[in-house]
């Protein structure tokens, strides 16, 4: 009998090995890491699932097997074909979201971008890195696969048989053999290599780099290359990388720490955008206007949402190179670079006294042999061969560069005479011998501290949040008494912050950077009631009720700074009764707001922004009300009587986004309860808040098949 076996390189796929043909169920982020460390790197096709994202990634990232497969597994010299198997629809996408990650725009998107500058040499760098058949021939996507689309849930490969049984749920018969699986199961999608963690929170700087990940796609053991760039205390990520989330715990840095992305290129070991349409406010993406053009269209094909819609979710800022940007003190000066796509790198500059303290982040570049070789050829425009070379003649304080060698990368021997005082590779492993002792590698956890920080920094954080938390009633004099009598606190990983049942001891705190979780016991076992992170507030509500007592433990899940609020201080607003009613009244909305199903998958800081902007209606038996759409209202019990059936069964009434709204005349039955927000300020924060917004839609579209945002190609 034929034998299947079955692999798990990662949490969310599957390798199913019949004969010497193989299947990957399931691609997402960094999923080639996961064959490579569990030994199992070969594959002859792909199995699209039916879920595009879950637990905070998307699942179809088929970028770095494709190369895996054309230059590490010979497809590309023997002339073989992946077999792409899934729905229809979605694969027709992913070779359209391969088209634009491998081949870049074409000259119609370039012309309506307007980049009659760039776009010519972007052009001609594209054709000159494309992959060529062995007639010489430029292949396109379709030239790379094999498409299986289902017919009647079913597929025929000729060794083996595959069978859609359900959503991620697959039936394989290879010969007399079957094998039945279930994707659904893998709730948690997480990396394949261990994401070593810090254990103390380090000191906000003023000017800084902190690495997230620094080597490739191919690497198993290491995160792909990411940065994180801190000015004034404020982050700004170089680059959006696969687990972005993970990453970011592992250094403990919050999401409502990071202001913005510089995004260089669209690469799938660069461009994992998707964990920024999870945060509470929208992320500025930094970039050319083609790079962000196409990671709009990179993100909309891989969810499957059209496009309009992912903008919604950010805020782009364009930059051009020799156009400096000052952002908010911090000057960017961008350059192109010459890779297979578009790619801009920058330098960042920030001034300390006489003194300018500078970061040059190359980005993915080619080596300046090949460079200089591509300008003679008239391929790449002379001053983009100056702006390069000026790169490896500059003095900066830190320099970050490509190292990756090969057809597409840099070469560390060309920094040889670089005058920067620190040079950082990435996208390598390891440095060649001889460069041991002059360089260095860029890996996750290391930091450059170029401007120290101090106290200041961490005062500015408090005034940020304090005002975001309370809003327009907060008197300036109020926040400047409980900022100056403040203290901050530092806290390990694990570290326990509060302890249930404990006396308040006259302080509240406010979580400044990292995230801290809830942790309840009910007399019987421990529960984890929610995550906060830099923003949010802690104990506040023991000295709000009058409680005396800590209700719940705080531990540490990342190294934390925490400020330490004086109690009297902090209640001398809350005697103002309206605003300790306002409090109060967040207080008891935040459960009921987070057992909605609606909102149940967003953060506590998104729970509070809520809460602040919602009311608890009742009605007695008998009493009436008419639903309009003006205001949403959701259903927290008792019963309602209608003329209309919809009304009596609905669990959302009155406005509902992306979905009719519900009105007309209700009647309570038994006393009932609603939660009710005004549909100006709900849609207000909807659009301010991408995490919000996102899960709405998710939400909606999980009840909806073809909700009006899905993308039809």
């Amino acid at each position: 009998m034929a034998k299947i076996d079955l692999i798990t390189p990662a949490a969310g796929s599957r390798l199913v090995v019949a004969g010497e043909q193989s299947l990957v169920f399931g691609q997402p982020p960094e999923v080639l890491k996961g064959m490579k460390r569990c030994g199992h790197e070969n594959f002859t096709g792909l199995v699209l699932i039916d879920t595009r994202e879950r637990d905070g990634s998307l699942m179809n990232h088929v970028e770095f097997l494709l190369y895996h497969f054309l230059f590490n597994l010979n497809g590309h010299a023997s002339g073989e074909k992946i077999a792409l198997i899934g729905d229809l629809q979605a694969i027709r996408q992913l070779k359209r979201l391969l088209k634009i990650t491998l081949l870049g725009p074409d000259a119609s998107q370039l012309e309506q971008w307007g980049n009659a500058e760039s776009g010519q040499e972007w052009l001609a760098v594209s054709e000159h890195s494309a992959l060529r058949g062995l007639n010489g021939q430029r292949l396109s996507v379709d030239d790379l696969f094999k498409d299986y689309p289902f017919v009647a849930g079913e597929v025929d490969l000729g060794f083996l048989r595959v069978e859609h049984t359900g959503i991620d749920q697959y039936r394989v018969i290879h010969q007399a053999e079957t094998l039945e699986l279930d994707l659904s199961q893998d709730l948690r999608i997480t990396p394949s290599y261990d994401t070593l963690k810090d254990h103390s929170a380090s000191e906000l700087s003023k000017f800084s780099l902190e690495v997230l990940g620094g080597a490739s796609g191919f690497s198993p053991n290491e995160p792909c290359t990411g940065l994180a760039l801190t000015h004034n205390g404020e982050y700004l990520l170089i680059d959006s990388i696969p687990f972005l989330d993970e990453h970011l715990m592992a250094r403990g840095i919050s999401k409502n720490q990071i202001s913005a992305c510089f995004l260089t290129h669209i690469h799938d070991d660069h461009c994992a955008l998707f964990p920024l349409m999870q945060t509470a406010h929208r992320i500025e993406i930094i970039t050319h206007r083609t790079i962000f053009e196409m990671a709009m269209e990179k993100l909309a094909l891989g969810l499957g949402w059209e496009e309009s819609v992912i903008r919604e979710h950010f805020v782009h800022v364009d930059i051009q190179p020799g156009q400096p940007l000052n952002f908010f003190g911090l000057i960017i000066e961008a350059h192109y670079t010459v890779h297979s796509i578009p790619t801009i790198g920058a330098t960042f500059s920030v001034k300390e006294g006489n003194t300018v303290r500078k970061i040059c982040v190359v980005a993915d570049n080619h080596s300046l042999k090949q460079i200089r070789a591509l300008s003679d050829a008239g391929l790449v425009r002379p001053s983009t061969l100056t702006g390069i070379s000026r790169l490896y003649e500059e003095p900066y304080e830190l320099l970050i560069a490509d190292g990756g060698a090969g057809a597409l990368h840099g070469d560390p021997a060309e920094f040889a005479t670089s005058p920067a005082d620190r040079i950082v590779f990435v996208h390598i492993d390891e440095l060649p011998p001889e460069f041991s002792a002059t360089f260095s590698v860029a890996r996750a956890g290391k930091r450059f501290t170029l401007i120290e920080g101090d106290l200041s920094l961490y005062s500015m954080l408090m005034f940020h949040y304090l005002e975001l938390w309370i809003g327009d009633r907060a008197p300036n004099r109020w926040i400047r008494s409980l900022v100056s009598n403040s203290e901050v606190l530092r806290y390990n990983l694990d570290d326990v912050i509060l302890v249930q049942g404990q006396e308040s001891k006259n302080y509240v705190y406010l979580i400044l950077t990292g995230y801290c979780e809830v942790i309840h016991h009910d007399g019987n076992q421990l529960n984890s009631v929610a995550v906060l992170q830099a923003g949010d507030l802690l104990g506040e509500m023991a000295v709000l009720t009058d409680l005396g007592v800590r209700n719940a433990s705080i531990v540490a899940k990342t190294p934390v700074a925490i400020c330490r609020l004086s109690e009297a201080t902090f209640t001398a607003l809350a005697d103002d009764q309206v605003f300790r009613a306002e409090l109060k009244n967040r207080w008891t909305l935040r459960p009921l707001i987070k057992s909605l199903p609606q909102f149940a998958a967003v953060s506590s800081t998104v729970i509070e922004k809520i809460a602040a902007i919602a009311v608890l209606k009742t009605m007695t038996v008998g009493e009436t009300m008419t639903l309009t759409e003006d205001a949403m209202l959701f259903k927290l019990g008792g019963d309602i009587e209608s003329s209309d059936s919809t009304l009596r069964n609905a669990q959302a009434l009155g406005f509902r986004p992306f979905q009719t709204a519900l009105c007309g005349d209700i009647q309570a039955a038994t006393p009932s309860r609603f939660l009710a927000i005004k549909r100006d300020a709900f849609e207000t924060m909807r659009l301010a808040c991408p995490q919000l917004n996102y899960q709405l839609r998710k939400f909606y579209a999980q009840t909806d098949q073809s909700p009006a945002w899905q993308l039809n190609i």
